[in-house]
């Protein structure tokens, strides 16, 4: 696996983007003209999935009918070669070798394969986790307790974060309990859109012993970087998010020379162990959103992943600068270009229940047409999540400024 200056020189070459280019409006217009978006609302709540442009959206009609007409006949005789052709495309777009990923449903369900999977636990060791953490991974680790016999300790990171400030906050951690083994980290939260310093974090914890478990669902396609870059040896992703295929594409990540820590699926028991393919069994799957996988692919690199962070970071700019100026506005998620992407949370002061930021992204809709979403879970209370996208425009984001300017008025 690559470095951390590897992780570095990914930032830099994001950072090395033209601003003009993030604000060439014309460009970007015709790139989301791609996106057949509602315009019922304003919709700033992207995180949940990805919508296709036009162009994959028509494949995937194009391999519906293709699956649909063919059935078996195709899928026992062509479809395999296809699959793995494409298996291929993802892990060198990936940076991984073809042997180190295979496709899942989503991540979800390669991160649950890897925290109930992950062996090398004994009874008495520990694992770690934290309040930004998605609730199913969160889930996962805390079953550790009793089906491994382990310690499942619990932080809660620290709000307002920083970029150090994540990076002392998992070290107190780790001294704090020596009997760590492993540990999940989040690497794009979906509750606030902080960004982890995870190479920092897994190299630190690799120093000790402690094996990382990587969630990049909402990291690949937002953040411009190669998996091998995050320096941890197991890795879940979506590829229905921020790559914009379609639903039900997702892939688990297992560099060479760990597959052995990772259990084989009880559903898989006549399955060659030395095959990551292996150790998630899913069923029938939706075939046709497989297939779907390169044109997605093509689409976004035709715009080019630096490029496309720095618009999805403006985007977030424009509202996040004037927002900060509100005296009622609290946001959670800092400025550190290292600790951000498109996703941002808010809440109004001293507003952290749950019914209290419900209501709030309700006014947002009803009274306003923006549609955001309240998400829960964190030590500091709950909180509205902003997400814009490529089909976000610059005056969608004006009108939620301005949205904004009433409610917290």
């Amino acid at each position: 696996m690559m470095d951390r200056r590897t992780l570095l020189g990914a930032a830099a070459a994001a950072a090395s983007v033209p601003p003009a280019l993030a604000a060439d409006e014309d460009r970007w217009a015709k790139i989301a003209a791609q996106y057949d978006i509602t315009r019922k609302t304003v919709q700033l709540e992207h995180g949940n999935w990805g919508m296709m442009a036009r162009p994959v959206l028509a494949a995937y009609r194009g391999q519906v009918e293709r699956v649909n007409r063919d059935t078996s006949f195709y899928a026992r005789r062509e479809m395999p070669g296809e699959i793995e052709a494409i298996r291929a495309r993802v892990a060198a777009a990936m940076g991984v070798s073809v042997q180190e990923i295979a496709f899942t449903r989503n991540a979800t369900e390669a991160m649950r394969a890897l925290i109930l999977g992950y062996n090398r636990l004994r009874p008495g060791d520990a694992v770690l986790h934290a309040d930004l953490d998605y609730d199913s991974m969160q889930a996962c680790m805390e079953s550790l307790k009793a089906r491994r016999g382990v310690e499942v300790v619990k932080i809660a990171l620290p709000c307002p974060p920083t970029h150090q400030g994540l990076i002392d906050a998992y070290d107190a951690a780790f001294r704090a309990n020596p009997r760590l083994r492993m540990v999940l980290l989040t690497q794009v939260s979906h509750r606030t859109g902080l960004v982890l310093p995870v190479a920092e974090i897994a190299t630190m914890a690799r120093a000790r012993g402690i094996d990382a478990l990587v969630d990049a669902a909402h990291g690949v396609g937002q953040i411009d970087y190669r998996l091998p870059d995050l320096g941890a040896d197991f890795i879940g992703i979506n590829l229905h998010k921020w790559i914009g295929a379609p639903l039900g594409v997702g892939a688990i990540v297992i560099r060479e020379g760990r597959l052995a820590d990772i259990d084989v699926d009880a559903a898989e028991p006549s399955a060659n162990p030395g095959d990551i393919r292996s150790r998630v069994h899913t069923g029938t799957v939706d075939y046709a959103a497989q297939l779907s996988v390169p044109a997605a692919l093509d689409f976004q690199e035709s715009i080019g992943l630096a490029a496309k962070q720095a618009r999805l970071r403006a985007l977030r700019d424009r509202w996040v600068r004037p927002a900060r100026e509100l005296a009622n506005v609290e946001i959670l998620t800092p400025d550190d270009p290292r600790c951000y992407g498109a996703i941002t949370a808010f809440r109004l002061k001293g507003q952290v229940s749950h019914d209290a930021n419900v209501v709030l992204a309700k006014r947002l809709l009803e009274g306003h047409g923006i549609f955001t979403v309240h998400r829960d879970g964190l030590a500091s209370g709950s909180c509205v999540r902003v997400t814009p996208a490529l089909a976000t425009t610059m005056d969608e984001v004006d009108r939620f400024v301005a949205a904004l300017r009433n409610v917290a008025g």
